[in-house]
């Protein structure tokens, strides 16, 4: 999603700082008939194949990301890991995968130096209460920036996150359960710049010897829509990526509201929403690789909801190259966000029950 992780509650409605302009947000509607006609406005791919590989479903559980212009913030105030408490509801649906935004600044306050202990204490320990999934994903939440400068203008060649991952991948190549989010959401430069820092990265887990799971994203928001459009696109620069332990995924991320930004209550059709994945399962068979969803979301609306299911279906019917997704988002500091799933008073919100139609 493309927003900076502040977020103010309002008055039942939300503000939310996106690329630099605060955008208001609606909460979403809830409590209105949907129809999900599996008829209706289809999605385009074909009929689902035989997965080749392990499912993971989930969640975002996105409070390690908050208040990124306070570094380095308060724990238990400006954000925090997630906790069992928050977590149980998706468990006890039967998820299987978390995606846990981190802060690259928290972890490393000084590039191509030691992890800070005391934060690494932090986040083991909430890993230590995460027992209950299959897939923990570490998503270094910074949109290919540290402390607000793009990587390929301050280290081109990618050392600065290589040294990062090596630390991390030491610390966590012996649980297995652990995946390695390499960079959410690049943006800002170009896909040719954007490659030859991840492949530092990957390279530098795997010198550890380290084989977890790795999510790989493109630049442009890492979109699904837009993964192979332009002479520039992630398609066509990270076509020729190779992990050398074979374990490695393509992160996209794809909203199914109008500009694909995650910022409104409003969605494109279903079919839309589905139709905005062929161009990239499309280019993962081509490829013989992998992909993960590793944010989407909707509003309650009942368009979205239909939207929301069409997509789950799309990924469904391409299970042969999705290696599966985590919705954006649950968390205890959401408030009244509109693509909030986090149980309330008032118990689950309309998306839980698209999202547990389809989960593994």
């Amino acid at each position: 999603m493309r927003h900076n992780g502040l977020f103010i509650a309002l008055g039942g409605a939300a503000l939310v700082a996106t690329a630099g302009v605060a955008v208001m947000i609606a909460p979403a509607r809830t409590g209105l008939p949907i129809t999900l006609d599996p008829a209706a406005d289809a999605p385009s791919a074909t009929g689902p194949r035989k997965p080749a590989h392990p499912r993971y479903t989930g969640v975002n559980i996105a409070t390690g990301g908050f208040a990124s212009k306070r570094i380095p913030g308060r724990y238990g105030f400006d954000y925090f890991y997630p906790k069992p408490q928050e977590t149980a509801p998706f468990v006890a649906a039967g998820m299987n995968a978390i995606r846990v935004p981190v802060l690259w600044e928290r972890l490393q306050p000084q590039p191509n130096a030691p992890i800070d202990a005391a934060e690494l204490a932090r986040l083991d320990e909430s890993i230590a209460g995460l027992g209950g999934f299959g897939l923990i994903i570490l998503d270094v939440h910074n949109y290919a920036k540290y402390r607000g400068q793009r990587l390929d203008q301050i280290d081109p060649r990618g050392a600065m996150l290589a040294d990062l991952w090596t630390r991390l991948a030491r610390h966590y190549a012996g649980d297995k359960r652990i995946g390695f989010g390499m960079m959410n959401e690049p943006n800002g430069l170009s896909a040719t710049a954007w490659r030859p820092i991840a492949e530092a990265s990957l390279q530098a887990i795997r010198a550890t010897g380290a084989r977890n799971l790795v999510l790989v994203p493109g630049t442009n928001w890492s979109g699904a829509h837009s993964w192979t459009k332009g002479s520039d696109s992630n398609g066509e620069a990270l076509k020729t990526l190779v992990d050398p332990a074979n374990n490695m995924a393509f992160e996209m991320h794809q909203y199914p509201d109008a500009d694909s930004s995650g910022t409104h209550p409003e969605c494109v059709s279903p079919k839309a929403a589905a139709q905005a994945f062929d161009s990239a399962t499309a280019w993962l068979r081509a490829n013989k690789a992998r992909g993960f969803l590793g944010e989407f979301g909707a509003s309650g609306d009942p368009n979205c909801l239909a939207a929301l299911d069409a997509v789950l279906r799309t990924l469904d019917a391409g299970s042969d190259v999705w290696l599966g997704w985590t919705y954006w988002a649950g968390g205890a500091l959401w408030g009244p966000y509109m693509y909030s799933v986090q149980p309330d008073k008032t118990g689950d919100k309309p998306q839980m029950s698209i999202l547990i139609r389809h989960k593994s």
